[in-house]
């Protein structure tokens, strides 16, 4: 059995007084948030921003204390994946869709995102997020 790890952020950013996210649909059909393996060297946020980077050309800046992470079995590739994510802030909404990966990105409302995040794992650790961003 392998051992994964990948890193990851939740962007939020905020419209009209109210906070939004932004999503994605992975080509699998996979709904949640930008993320990836660990490469080489690097640091569990370096990681994340350059995930973030490739799939969606977004720069977010990550918020100091929200650091969560699932793990879960995958059984077709025999892998136990851990995934860190972490909270970042984006200034500028415009992106641009990483084709080899990602089949679709959406601007949300948190409801939103709620409704379409489709592992309950995820949405956990959303709500979380949610909870931490409003304290911020």
């Amino acid at each position: 059995m392998k051992n994964e790890k990948s890193c990851g952020v939740i962007p939020f950013f905020k419209q009209d007084g109210e906070w939004r996210v932004i999503i994605i649909k992975q080509n699998n059909g996979v709904v949640g948030f930008p993320k990836g393996h660990v490469e080489n060297n690097e640091t569990e946020e370096e990681t994340a921003l350059r995930e973030v980077k490739e799939e969606t050309n977004l720069t977010p800046t990550i918020i100091k204390g929200f650091r969560e992470e699932i793990s879960y079995y995958i059984p077709e590739y025999d892998v136990n994946k851990t995934v860190v994510v972490f909270v970042g802030l984006i200034d500028d909404i415009s992106f641009t869709k990483q084709i080899s990966e990602i089949s679709d990105i959406y601007i949300c409302s948190i409801e939103e995102a709620l409704e379409r995040i489709n592992f309950e794992d995820t949405k956990k650790l959303f709500k979380k997020a949610i909870k931490f961003i409003n304290n911020i």
